[in-house]
């Protein structure tokens, strides 16, 4: 089993504006600890060799993330080194109409260990797809977030993905969810 880890969307404008201003601060220091998080991960990652592949949203225009804006960029905590994959896509499914699939054979990964923004949109849906594609999954339960939406405070929306998703499974396929110090390259 070959693992790779794959990062979604952790980009400078990815949660900016998202709360309320008193809600914001929070957010905000939510995402500062997720990346801390992720970019241990990566180092332990690069360590012993295993790819690191991010996934980078191309926004329209006059999107938050709109290509070739600071809020477009990889966070530079986790940028991308030398042998990194950098995969763009401009749906909340990292699969869909990128190379991902393909460059992921080319690397014979067969077990992703996820982690990135935003837990109920991008993160959910790419890991739900890979694992319907045969990959199996390790979600870093601590590794992604999001923010706040209508009634439910971002820590809620961690915890129900992390309970939706760990044990979720199509095929032999399968999720697995653990924290950042559970995780095993």
């Amino acid at each position: 089993m070959t693992k790779a880890l794959l990062i979604i969307d952790v980009q400078n404008a990815i949660l900016s504006g998202k709360g309320t201003p008193e809600r914001q601060p929070h957010i905000d220091a939510a995402l500062d600890e997720t990346v801390a998080r992720l970019r241990t991960l990566q180092a332990r990652a690069r360590v012993v060799r295993i790819p690191v592949v991010l996934v980078q949203h191309d926004g329209a225009n006059e999107h938050r993330l709109a290509v070739g804006t600071e809020g477009w960029a990889i966070r530079d905590e986790i940028a991308p080194a030398e042998n990194d994959v950098v995969v763009h896509k401009k749906s909340s499914d990292s699969f869909f109409e990128t190379d991902l699939a393909a460059r992921l054979d080319q690397l014979s990964v067969t077990h992703l260990v996820i982690g990135g923004c935003m837990s109920q949109f991008c993160v959910d849906t790419t890991v739900r797809r890979a694992v319907s594609l045969g990959y199996d999954v390790t979600l870093v339960a601590d590794g992604h977030t999001t923010a706040d939406s209508g009634s439910l405070l971002f820590p809620e929306i961690v915890a129900h993905h992390n309970e939706t998703l760990d044990g979720f499974d199509a095929g032999r396929a399968k999720v697995n969810v653990r924290t950042a110090a559970e995780v095993a390259f």
